[in-house]
């Protein structure tokens, strides 16, 4: 006891030096500052080709995390999910359009369009949701697939409310008397167009989007998905209500679709019911198999992957060997891209379970291990 009193004593009869410890800045809060700095930086400095290709990925992004949510973390299959895009865009344009093509249209503010196209995205998917709730596996995915189809049949054929096979034009969003469409706002000496406008409003949408779906996987909503994921019948058993919550997840997958669906229309500025098929589905099951199922962040990876290559073959088909021009003979970029896509999905099945985000985790487990133990190889003695 003398001893420890006499340490005691000994530290506070130390002078100070009156510094302060530095402050220690992480590796990563610096890459997230310069992200951040150069996504609000692109429209001073990027063509219109590179800021709607990133608006494409944006949307897919939006649209991704919805899915993962849906399939990833409840084991949900769903085949259907180019449906709820689909109401999301037509809803925008139904509610925003005066009506003055011909077409059906309520005028309303285009704000409240786009929130109530999203609702209705919502409504779409919790008439479904009874059906979803009590199927699973294969025959929940044959289930959702019939939407695609009932979908596009009334696309093509609704003439009064889809324009049907030429689609109808898209009203441009409208915020704070701000038109987000072609007409320029000089800014910085930078004319901005529809696409710098729209930038900024997805890079406004995606953050929020991402950060709310973190927020349900992390909370108790989240590890209820899991467990009806992991074990249905073991949920059930534990008290989780798993029929409410699977009807819950698809209506909050159906939001995000919608969502993404209206941030499509507003890039396109004309929706068009070939966009919105089999084909479009398939796609988004791709991208969070890529990305890895149950991560937000992979989910966003693997909508960048999928949504950006297409694109980027498009544009340097000239350059690319085996990959010509739509039309010129030899393979087209879109087909290069699922080509090169699908072999990514084989290569994560088989190779990487975890997807990107996986692959992102088991670096970062490593990082801290080295360290922790700084001297440690990782090899057994």
């Amino acid at each position: 006891m003398s001893e420890v009193l006499r340490r005691d004593k000994a530290g506070a009869s130390a002078p100070r030096t009156g510094r302060r410890p530095a402050l220690r800045v992480r590796p990563r809060t610096c890459l997230w500052t310069v992200a951040v700095v150069l996504l609000l930086a692109f429209p001073f400095y990027l063509d219109r080709f590179w800021l709607q290709a990133g608006l494409f990925a944006m949307a897919a992004a939006i649209g991704a995390i919805g899915l993962n949510l849906l399939t990833g973390a409840t084991g949900q299959l769903s085949m259907g999910h180019a449906f709820f895009l689909a109401v999301g865009a037509y809803g925008y344009c139904t509610f925003a359009a005066d009506g003055s093509d011909g077409l059906t249209g309520l005028g309303l503010p285009t704000w409240l369009a786009a929130v109530l196209a999203v609702l209705a995205a919502g409504a779409a998917g919790g008439l479904f949701s009874p059906i979803s709730g009590r199927l699973s596996g294969a025959y929940l995915g044959i289930a959702t697939l019939a939407l695609v189809f009932i979908g596009q049949h009334v696309m093509f054929n609704a003439h009064g409310l889809t324009g049907g096979a030429n689609g109808r034009d898209v009203p441009p969003l409208n915020l704070f008397g701000l038109p987000f469409d072609d007409r320029e706002l000089v800014v910085a000496a930078v004319p901005f167009g529809s696409a710098e406008k729209l930038w900024y409003a997805g890079l406004a949408v995606l953050p929020a989007g991402a950060l709310f779906a973190r927020g349900v996987l992390a909370g108790r909503p989240g590890r209820a998905m899991n467990a009806i994921r992991d074990h249905r019948i073991a949920a059930g058993v534990l008290g989780v209500p798993v029929a409410r919550h699977r009807a819950a997840v698809f209506v909050l997958s159906s939001m995000y679709a919608g969502l993404a669906g209206v941030l499509l229309a507003l890039v396109f500025q004309r929706t068009v019911p070939d966009y919105f098929g089999i084909t479009l589905s398939l796609d988004y099951l791709a991208m969070i198999v890529i990305g890895g199922l149950g991560s937000v962040s992979g989910a966003v990876a693997g909508a960048l992957f999928v949504s950006l290559l297409p694109q980027l073959l498009t544009r340097y088909s000239d350059a690319l060997p085996l990959v010509s021009a739509p039309g010129t003979g030899g393979i087209a970029p879109g087909e290069a891209a699922r080509y090169l896509y699908g072999a990514a999905v084989v290569l994560v099945v088989l190779f990487l379970p975890g997807g990107l985000a996986g692959l992102a985790v088991r670096r970062r487990g490593r990082t801290r291990s080295a360290q922790t133990h700084p001297g440690h190889t990782g090899e057994e003695r």
